[in-house]
Order: structure tokens, then C-alpha cells, then sequence
């Protein structure tokens, strides 16, 4: 997809967005009502684009007997990542019913049929809300999702556009607080540094199903059928979001099976030494798990972390990393977000962590600056575990890479990966594990696409096409440097300190947020004040009465 292609499609995202958030506006509904419902639409969009994309040639591959020709079905479709879609399903269908149709009626049935297809979707979509909303508003949204341009695009464009959409309603905070969507950017990293080419992928904190869609996008690189090489796992305890979750699949061609679960106290799937992958953003830093509950749980080879007085796990961020472990085969790698603090957390944690390190399967930290996410401001840590590194030097070795200074700036308020900005710290790990012949041809890529800057970039810093420690960047460090550092696993710790770029923008930004909170606080101090005295002045007139 190219650079003037890529920029389009942001502009046509960014219109169908306002559409959709202009027609809520104008509605009774709040976001959280509007959500579903629009996110059914492009689903049901998507899968038209992706039905229509593979349509003809279904159509050619068709046996004939008799001088008749088979009909297709789901089958046709599956083979191809693609979704099955019966004549009162397909969009164009949709979009050209008459204003005195009843829009609502039509989308559940076209739902329903879907359903009637796709076991794995059976009670998933939604239905029942359009029947809330108006039917003039319905017949906008059909229009303003259906634009003549986008039809003759190449590529998954719609796949981006339901991403972006998850990405819009989680700042939103539309749905559970927004955690149900990790950016794409970390996903995308975590996916290619673990490479993900087959067998089982389990997530353990599933949300809308990011970690699955991006792990298949790794196979389809290699021009294969992720649904041929990949099996996905997943468990989630909100309802809601394993309905997104499944639509996700769905709607990039996949199938998984996720279970609504409370993954502290309960494994459905029974994957403990099974898993090929595991991949997972799970909740920071929760502090109310019932150490009696798990304190036998044979997902914690490494025991229980710190436990407070009233019996809960102080944090319960190593009753997940224990959990991913524990989860791998003996081949099997592990990338995951983690709060940023965690690395180098003391007490219970540090034991655990300790002989986690020992194990060798510690692989990659790289660390991550604030506002990657869309509903939280604090900066994370990725984790990389592979219990079965190549080579015994690299068993004592963990690779440190402190990315903080890179990224780019979205909005105001939201940073990520640029493509070559994530190309390249991805570079740094093929140097480490001396898959040189993948630089050199990332090398040689950048300079055929005129990508000059990211390739001095890295020619700066590894200029012999070689891995090297690079100040304020990188560093391999050995078990014994880790020890003698209280088993931390914080990356600025070990590859010293890089030159800041933090602008005036990211100091005024910081700086108005203070301010606006100081106002805040200020405004709700003068009512309490102005409440106080209202009621001492009630309190002595009564006295005086």
C-alpha cells in the first residue's frame, strides 16, 4: 500500500468517523449505545469487501456437473479468509432499501443469517439495538459506510477502518474504560518479534481480540492461510467484549475460541506447557486477587508473589507473567505489555522475577514512553520470554532496549510507531539473534523506496551490519550484570542515558494538564468551603433559636 494510498484512507477514516460521531450526536444515544451497533455495520461492511474480493474467483473454481453449476457456500469463502454472505446479508443490499423499509428488521436478519452460518458467531452479533434506533439515522449510516472510493481499493482497507473504529470508541471510553483495545502499533511489534508462523496462540486477556488479528497478519506476509497455521485461544471476563472479539476474527477471516472467564481463578482452556504463543496487554497493577484461591495454582511455577494483610496478592502483575510462562510448550515465546515499574518491582515480585531469569527464557524488555495507549497516560514495559533460544550465550543474555525517544506524535495526546520506526527497532532484535542477511535487506528495501533517513538511522548505529551495545539505546546484558542489579529488568538502567527529545510541546502539555487538575480541584475545594459554611450557619442559627 503506498504512502499516498495509506494517506487517503486515514483522510476517509477520519470522515467516517464524524459522520458516525455527528449522526450519535444528533440521536438520544450516548456512545456506549451507539457502539455495538456501529460497529455491526462495519462489520457487516467489511464483510462484504472481503465476500466481493474473493466472489469471482469462488465463482471459476466451481465444479459443474450436467452442464449445471454447484452454488456457492461457506466453505468457498472459508478457505479463502473470507465470510460466507447470503444475497440479504450483502451491503449494497442494505444501503439500496427504500426509506419506507424498516432498516432495523433487515440488518437483524441479515445478522441472523450470518449466525445461522458461523457457529462460532451464534448469539454474537448485534441485533436487538437497531430496533432503538432510528430508521432515517440507520439509512445515513448505511450510505456514509458504503463511499464510492473505497470500493476500488486494494487491500484489507476496511480491516483498518474496524480497527480505527475500536481505536475511536476506546478513546471514547464507549465500552469497559476503553481497555478492550491495545494499539495497534505495540501489538503489531509484540507479533513480529515473537514471529508468529504457527501453531497455537493463546492470550489470557484477550479484549477485542488485537493480539490474534496481528499474529495472523505474520503468516499472511508469507503469502499463507493463517487459519491453516494459526489456532487461536483466548479468555476474557466481559461479555461485551468477547462479542467485539469474535467479530474481529470474524471480520479479518479467522475463528477462535474464547471463553468468558476470570483468568485468576479459572483455565478453561487447559493450555498449562501447551501453547506455542502467548500474547497479552492483561489489567496493571490489580491488587484485590485471593492468594488463597490461587496459592496452588500450577500456572505459578515460581510461587506466590507478595501478599498483604488481607489476603490478596499486593499486585498481580507476576500472577500474569507467571501465568504466560507457565502456559509455554518447551519451544514456545511469550510477548506481553506490562506497567512500566514492574520490571524492577521489589519484595514478593523481585523472587519471582529472580527465578524467572534463572530459567533463561527472558529474551527481550523494551521499554515504551507514556501515551501509547488511548485511555492511559503511563508509560509500559514489552516482555519477551522464548524458551528455546539458539545459543547458550544467549540463554545468559537478556537484550535491553530502551525506546522512549521513539516515536511519533499522533495527536496531542497519543503517540505510536511510524512503519520504519517500528521496522527499525525490529532490526535491532534480527542483529542480536545475527540474522544479518534480514538487515541487510531491510537495509536495501529503504533505499529502493527512498526511505534515506530510516536507513541512516540505523546504518549510525550498526554501521558493520553487526549487533553492538549502542549508548542511551541497546545493550545485551548477562545474567550476572542482572543479578548484580537486584534482578531489575529495566532497559535505562543498563544502556544509560540517551539524549532527551522531549519538546516544549510535550512540557506545555504536561504542564496544562496540571493546571486544568489544579483548577479543578480548586473549584471543588471553594464548594465544599461554601457547602461547610452554609451548614455551620444553619448549625448556629438553630442553636439560637
Amino acid at each position: 500500500m503506498g504512502m499516498a494510498q495509506l494517506e487517503h484512507i486515514e483522510a476517509i477514516e477520519k470522515r467516517l468517523w464524524s459522520a458516525a460521531d455527528t449522526l450519535r450526536a444528533n440521536s438520544n444515544f450516548a456512545a456506549n449505545e451507539f457502539f455495538m451497533p456501529v460497529m455491526g455495520l462495519i462489520f457487516l461492511r467489511h464483510a462484504y469487501s472481503r465476500f466481493l474480493a474473493v466472489k469471482d474467483e469462488v465463482v471459476k473454481s466451481l465444479p459443474s456437473r450436467g452442464g449445471k453449476t454447484r452454488a456457492i457456500n461457506k466453505e468457498d469463502f472459508s478457505t479463502k479468509g473470507a465470510v460466507f454472505l447470503r444475497p440479504e446479508a450483502q451491503f449494497d443490499y442494505l444501503v439500496g432499501l427504500p426509506d419506507s423499509a424498516n432498516r432495523a428488521e433487515a440488518i437483524i436478519k441479515a445478522m441472523e443469517s450470518i449466525e445461522a452460518d458461523y457457529e462460532s458467531l451464534r448469539g454474537v452479533l448485534p441485533k436487538e439495538e437497531y430496533n432503538e434506533l432510528d430508521n432515517e439515522i440507520l439509512g445515513q449510516l448505511l450510505r456514509k459506510l458504503n463511499p464510492e472510493e473505497l470500493k476500488k481499493m486494494s487491500g484489507d482497507v476496511f480491516g483498518r477502518i474496524y480497527e480505527y473504529f475500536l481505536t475511536q470508541f476506546a478513546g471514547t471510553k464507549a465500552h469497559d474504560g476503553g481497555e478492550f483495545f491495545t494499539p495497534v502499533s505495540l501489538v503489531s511489534f509484540i507479533a513480529k518479534v515473537l514471529e508468529t508462523d504457527s501453531g497455537i496462540v493463546l492470550d489470557p486477556a484477550c479484549g477485542s481480540g488485537g493480539m490474534f488479528v496481528q499474529s495472523a497478519r505474520v503468516v499472511e506476509r508469507q503469502n499463507q492461510n493463517p487459519s491453516e497455521k494459526l489456532t487461536f485461544y483466548g479468555m476474557e471476563k466481559n461479555a461485551t467484549t468477547i462479542r467485539l472479539a469474535k467479530m474481529n476474527l470474524a471480520v479479518h477471516g479467522l475463528e477462535g475460541d474464547i471463553k468468558k472467564a476470570i483468568t485468576y481463578y479459572e483455565d478453561p482452556h487447559e493450555l498449562i506447557g501447551k501453547a506455542d504463543f502467548v500474547m497479552a496487554n492483561p489489567p496493571f497493577n490489580v491488587d484485590e486477587i485471593d492468594a488463597d484461591k490461587i496459592k496452588n495454582d500450577p500456572r505459578l511455577p515460581f510461587g506466590l508473589p507478595s501478599v498483604n494483610d488481607k489476603g490478596k496478592v499486593s499486585n498481580g502483575n507476576y500472577v500474569w507473567i507467571s501465568y504466560f510462562y507457565s502456559y509455554l510448550n518447551e519451544t514456545g515465546r511469550a510477548g506481553f505489555v506490562m506497567a512500566a515499574g514492574a520490571e524492577s518491582s521489589g519484595r514478593g515480585d523481585a523472587l519471582v522475577r529472580q527465578k524467572l531469569v534463572e530459567t533463561g527464557a527472558v529474551d527481550v524488555m523494551v521499554s515504551i514512553r507514556s501515551n501509547f495507549f488511548y485511555t492511559r497516560t503511563v508509560p509500559c514495559v514489552l516482555w519477551f520470554l522464548n524458551r528455546a533460544k539458539k545459543t547458550e550465550k544467549q540463554k545468559d543474555t537478556v537484550l535491553m532496549i530502551d525506546a522512549r525517544n521513539v516515536y511519533r506524535k499522533v495527536t496531542r495526546k497519543i503517540n505510536d510507531f511510524s512503519p520504519e520506526q517500528e521496522q527499525n527497532l525490529l532490526a535491532i532484535v534480527w542483529l542480536y539473534r545475527g540474522e544479518t542477511a534480514r538487515y541487510k535487506k531491510l537495509l536495501a528495501e529503504y533505499r529502493k523506496i527512498g526511505e534515506d533517513e530510516a536507513a541512516a538511522w540505523l546504518e549510525e548505529r550498526f554501521p558493520d551490519a553487526k549487533y553492538r551495545d549502542v549508548e542511551g539505546l541497546v545493550k545485551a546484558v548477562t545474567r550476572e550484570e542482572i543479578a548484580a542489579n537486584d534482578w531489575s529488568l529495566t532497559p535505562g538502567r543498563y544502556v544509560g542515558v540517551a539524549e532527551t527529545d522531549d519538546n516544549d510541546e510535550d512540557f506545555a502539555e504536561k504542564f496544562a494538564s496540571l493546571h486544568e487538575e489544579l483548577r479543578k480541584l480548586n473549584a471543588e475545594a471553594a464548594a465544599l468551603a461554601k457547602k461547610i459554611d452554609a451548614n455551620f450557619k444553619e448549625l448556629m442559627g438553630g442553636e439560637g433559636a
